[in-house]
């Protein structure tokens, strides 16, 4: 991970998936993917179970964190989480702490660099990072978000309560923009959130079916109806069929077999 700014404005630069099968999740995400999962913890992150997700061309995806049952115990669930970069995390979390956010994991230094995990007002959970860039990738930005690559993350919905105050809120913390919107009827509008030129994804009023605000992550896939009938053939469940999205290509979303919730994105070839 490295220093990803534009503007001064923020960035999601990792991902991170929270499974308590570890193995079960690489097996899934290659088929639906083509991600590879290490089968072995990764050496760097000490004691807990860190594994990283690997793209075809040689990149890394994000990260696997293994819930243990302490975890579980404890209240953890399955959940694809975000990490938001930010120049200092310590002033990031008071500053949220201050506008009505909550901590839910304090400030902490790993070899990585420094992180939090914090909610904004409404309850959406993310975490705040300062990384440490590797050695020769200084200024150099993290590529795992992509607006068009497959094996990317490619867009990053906030379904939330009061959507409003928390554009207002995301705004405020992070530099993003909010400019256009989609009407969904009677739900309310979808509306788009950017950073800098680029668009980030969108934030939407919460739906039923949604227990709680949460940010959802839509992963890039090469061919919509091939990952489509991936999902359904290794477990998984599909919660939406593929829709057609402005631009040509289909989105759709579902549950991985350890209880994550994704979204697909990609073409219909």
């Amino acid at each position: 991970m490295s220093q990803n700014n534009s503007n001064g404005a923020s960035n999601f630069i990792w991902y991170e998936l929270m499974t308590p099968d570890p193995a079960g999740a690489a097996r899934f995400y290659g088929a639906v993917v083509g991600w590879t999962i290490a089968a072995t913890r990764d050496p760097a992150a000490g004691d807990v179970d860190y594994r990283m997700i690997g793209r075809g061309d040689g990149g890394n995806a994000g990260g696997v964190l293994a819930l243990t049952a302490d975890m579980l115990a404890g209240g953890a669930r399955p959940i694809w989480m975000g990490y938001l970069e930010v120049a200092d995390v310590d002033s990031a979390v008071a500053a949220i702490e201050a506008d009505g956010g909550a901590v839910h994991m304090p400030a902490t230094d790993l070899p990585v660099g420094r992180i939090a995990m914090v909610s904004d007002p409404q309850c959406a959970v993310f975490y705040v990072m300062k990384p440490i860039p590797p050695a020769g990738m200084e200024g150099m930005e993290s590529d795992v978000f992509s607006v068009t690559e497959a094996q990317h993350m490619r867009w990053n919905e906030l379904a939330t309560r009061d959507p409003g105050a928390a554009i207002a809120f995301y705004k405020k913390h992070f530099g993003w923009r909010q400019e256009g919107e989609m009407p969904m009827g009677e739900l309310g509008a979808y509306r788009f959130i950017q950073r800098g030129d680029v668009g980030l994804g969108a934030v939407m009023p919460l739906m039923t079916g949604y227990p709680a605000p949460v940010w959802s992550f839509y992963i890039g896939v090469d061919d919509i109806d091939r990952a489509h009938a991936a999902v359904k053939a290794n477990g998984g469940t599909v919660t939406s069929e593929p829709m057609e999205i402005p631009g040509g290509e289909y989105a759709m979303n579902g549950i991985d077999p350890q209880g994550a919730a994704f979204g697909l994105v990609g073409p219909r070839k």
